[in-house]
């Protein structure tokens, strides 16, 4: 089984127009863990996290060395909902997802996945939780297809182990066919990139890169989804098309999204809540119109 760490980078104005599409709802597929070893009972089916999971942060503070990044920041995302993160360059939200998601570990403070404290947990038990996320610099394997990245998202659901995988141990090869039909049927059709999925990911357009990496976040099945500035650098076709699979994460999976993107017409399009940080601290939160009012708001970052 495959073990490998990934690494992590005005304003924009007017609404995003949403482009609507139907939907089609798929069987359930078979869980990656209806396989049997040879000569041993069926393995017991994977239990699919539930969705819509609340995560908290209780006064976390981060510092390295003598500087602190992060000074007492503290917020509520419920869950289910779309919570969006801005505020200027250097303001500390990418340090806030690296603690959230386990690459930093806070001085101080707390943070709570539906109530259990996951503070001190480790990166990868983190993602077992449910916990996944996009970079805010492409972080995809060059040389490796489009359905081969895709899959190392779900390689800690499998239950093969490393000797078992390379020796293509028959139930080993069983269970990663089933990993990859769930993923063609519940991922890579649901964000319309079928027509990619062996290509090379060094062919692919800046846009269907940011695309595969969030199916790879998908791919581990999250119950909370941290996306960090996920139409950096798109065009409006590409921005309008991520911000519709956006909204379709929240209708359709019940996903909890923490978003953070410096476009302000699609955090006031697709938020509920939003958080503003500025040098590390938190300086207001509430709903979109509330802190686009805000005063201390306009004055350290929107601008008169």
């Amino acid at each position: 089984m495959l073990n490998c760490a990934v690494p992590q980078s005005c304003v924009g104005s007017g609404a995003i127009r949403i482009r609507v599409r139907t939907f089609q709802v798929l069987p359930e597929p078979k869980t990656i863990m209806q396989v049997a070893r040879p000569g041993s009972q069926k393995v017991p089916p994977a239990q699919t996290p539930r969705p819509g999971s609340s995560i908290v942060a209780d006064d976390i503070h981060l510092t390295f060395g003598g500087l602190s990044v992060l000074r007492g920041v503290s917020f509520s995302a419920p869950g289910g909902e779309i919570s969006a993160f801005i505020g200027p360059n250097g303001a500390g939200k990418t340090s806030l997802f690296n603690t959230i998601s386990g690459f930093y570990q806070p001085s101080t403070g707390r943070i709570r996945l539906d109530g259990e404290d996951i503070t001190r947990l480790p990166a990868h038990a983190r993602a077992g939780k449910g916990v996944a996320r996009t970079f805010q610099n492409i972080a995809l394997f060059r040389g490796l297809s489009v359905l081969d990245n895709i899959k190392l998202g779900g390689h800690h659901l499998m239950r093969a182990d490393t000797i078992s995988a390379l020796l293509s141990a028959p139930w080993a090869r069983r269970e990663e066919l089933a990993l990859r039909e769930e993923l063609e049927r519940r991922v890579i059709d649901f964000l319309e990139i079928d027509h990619i999925r062996h290509r090379p990911i060094e062919s692919l357009s800046y846009g269907l890169q940011k695309r595969v990496e969030l199916a790879r976040a998908l791919a581990m099945r999250p119950r909370v989804l941290l996306l960090d500035e996920p139409v950096a650098g798109m065009n409006r076709e590409e921005t309008e098309d991520m911000a519709r699979f956006i909204l379709d994460l929240h209708d359709e999976w019940a996903i909890t999204i923490l978003l953070i993107e410096h476009d302000m017409g699609l955090v006031m399009d697709l938020s509920s809540h939003v958080v503003v940080l500025s040098f590390g601290e938190v300086i207001a939160r509430g709903s979109p119109a509330e802190v686009r009012s805000n005063p201390e708001v306009i004055r350290a970052y929107l601008g008169d």
